[in-house]
């Protein structure tokens, strides 16, 4: 077995045991931002870390009714702006610990006593240190270059921020580790399938919207890391606008289809999709939404934590692509495992 495929399999564990050794820290966290009265969380995060905060954004702000914002983080490494970070919340979210812009974000807003969060795979590195709360996920190393447990790990642990500035309103969210679970042992056989038919496959759109846009986002990156394919995430709803255009016979088109509020967009853009001949592969958990060329079924779950199964079954979807091409998913060419950005 690959150290993509080991580390994929050991995701409910992991995410189990982050949330179960970071529930204090959390709780102290979301507990600062309210008695402060904070009104505005910042994010600052690269890569796969800045999924993970994408789905924080949509988790947060509906159920917490806090607005949520991506820093730019050259703003300050690069032309030194005068931005102004004291009256917030920043949560900088990297694996490694070791990304100079976040890590210099973190440090402006604390040092103009903005409330800080570090969520790291190091409790040593650079980046808990600078934060006031260090969540440390401890999932262990991570051998494959391509993020699988620390992504999911990093969403979990912003969940369940989340939920915490919510009191408690995303529903299921214990259930996490059984879904990614169940996503393992029922989608294998689709997946390898769906893989089969993607060999050849050198450019796709990964497909979605609202909470699930991320885990689009998400499955277009282990896509593109892993098989060295063309792949771009879109909203389903951004998709018309534009993009459409270039969709034929030729197109292919993965869309990721959770049930839950997005199912009638999901049905539209899939009829569409196939009335203007694309080649769809359907990920789905939702049964009212049906056609497209080939199908994977997961397990039906709440929408808040849906995310989880899909990018599951997408990390599976990519290791076997990867495989069939005699490819090499740990280490992709041209990519390291940390990357450091200033």
């Amino acid at each position: 077995m690959t150290n993509m495929e080991l580390e994929i399999m050991s995701q409910p564990a992991a995410v189990r045991h982050a949330a179960e050794v970071n529930a204090g820290v959390i709780a102290g966290f979301a507990e600062a931002i309210k008695a402060r009265g904070v009104k505005q969380i910042v994010v600052a995060a690269r890569g796969s870390s800045d999924n993970a905060c994408n789905y924080f954004k949509y988790l947060c702000e509906i159920y917490a009714g806090i607005p949520v914002s991506s820093a730019a983080p050259s703003v300050i490494t690069l032309y030194d702006g005068a931005l102004d970070l004291s009256q917030t919340a920043v949560i900088g979210v990297s694996q490694s610990g070791a990304a100079a812009d976040v890590i210099a974000v973190v440090e402006r807003a604390r040092s103009q006593g903005g409330i800080t969060a570090a969520i790291t795979n190091n409790k040593d590195s650079a980046l808990a240190k600078a934060a006031e709360y260090s969540v440390f996920m401890d999932v262990g190393e991570e051998k494959s270059v391509a993020a699988t447990k620390t992504f999911t790990a990093q969403m979990y642990m912003l969940a369940k921020i989340a939920d915490a500035l919510s009191g408690g309103k995303i529903k299921d969210l214990d259930k996490v580790p059984e879904v990614i679970d169940g996503t393992i042992n029922s989608a294998g056989a689709a997946i390898k399938a769906a893989a089969a038919r993607l060999k050849e496959v050198r450019s796709c759109y990964v497909l979605a919207r609202g909470i699930m846009y991320a885990a689009a986002q998400e499955s277009a990156l282990k896509i593109q890391e892993t098989t060295y394919t063309h792949a771009r995430a879109y909203a389903v709803s951004d998709f018309y606008h534009g993009p459409f255009a270039v969709v034929d016979g030729n197109t292919s088109v993965i869309l990721l289809a959770a049930e839950g509020k997005a199912s009638r967009d999901n049905t539209e853009m899939l009829g569409r999709l196939s009335a203007a001949g694309a080649d769809v592969t359907l990920i789905s958990s939702d049964k009212s939404v049906s056609g497209g060329n080939a199908r994977v079924d997961i397990p039906v779950c709440a929408e808040a934590i849906a995310p989880f199964a899909f990018v599951t079954a997408a990390q599976l979807l990519a290791l076997n692509v990867s495989l069939s091409r005699g490819l090499n998913p740990d280490a992709p060419r041209g990519l390291k495992k940390v990357t450091v950005t200033k």
